[in-house]
């Protein structure tokens, strides 16, 4: 009876300890750009990993796409769903990607900051493959594109209010060679 009572003890102490922690609060540790490539050692030990960094400086990895047509594509509240004012921007990137053999496009899902990292990431995820799926759908070479999510990580506005939200809640489409 002892190792009965006690052993119920044990699980609820476990129990308890697991519900103290919150799960949607995930800290993230920004080791910054000279720990990116180096395994545990710290820099100069020469060990390099094998996962490369996403390149996502816009201003010296993009090339121009579709003159004129913006390249962000707006998204409601907790949806991945295309709205249709956003069907012919994609028509016109999809035509561009057609006509332009040589061109690869990264498109590039983000959030606001509600919500955890995990979550955010994911829904990040959906609205990157949403974009990617229609283009497809439109003739562009599903090996020619590339869905990546930046979650809540790379907002455009910093601001905490709906004005702010809004405009992070979006797929960038980069343009590469």
């Amino acid at each position: 009876m002892f190792k009965g009572v006690f052993a119920a003890f044990a699980v609820a102490v476990a129990l308890v300890a697991c519900s103290s922690v919150p799960l949607s609060d995930v800290p993230v540790e920004d080791k910054g750009a000279s720990s990116v490539g180096q395994q545990p050692g710290g820099p100069g030990t020469g060990a390099q990993s094998g996962v490369a960094p996403v390149v996502t400086d816009t201003a010296a990895g993009s090339v121009a796409g579709p003159a004129n047509v913006s390249r962000l594509i707006y998204f409601d509240y907790d949806s991945y769903e295309i709205k249709p004012e956003f069907q012919t921007l994609i028509e016109s990137h999809a035509r561009f990607m057609k006509a332009n053999a040589d061109r690869r496009l990264a498109i590039e899902g983000h959030t606001d900051e509600r919500g955890g990292r995990e979550y955010n990431l994911a829904l990040g995820q959906r609205r990157a493959e949403a974009v990617r799926r229609a283009l497809v759908l439109l003739g562009v070479a599903d090996n020619r594109l590339e869905a990546v999510s930046f979650g809540k990580e790379k907002p455009a506005d910093p601001g905490s209010d709906e004005t702010a939200f809004a405009k992070n809640r979006r797929a960038e489409l980069v343009y590469r060679r």
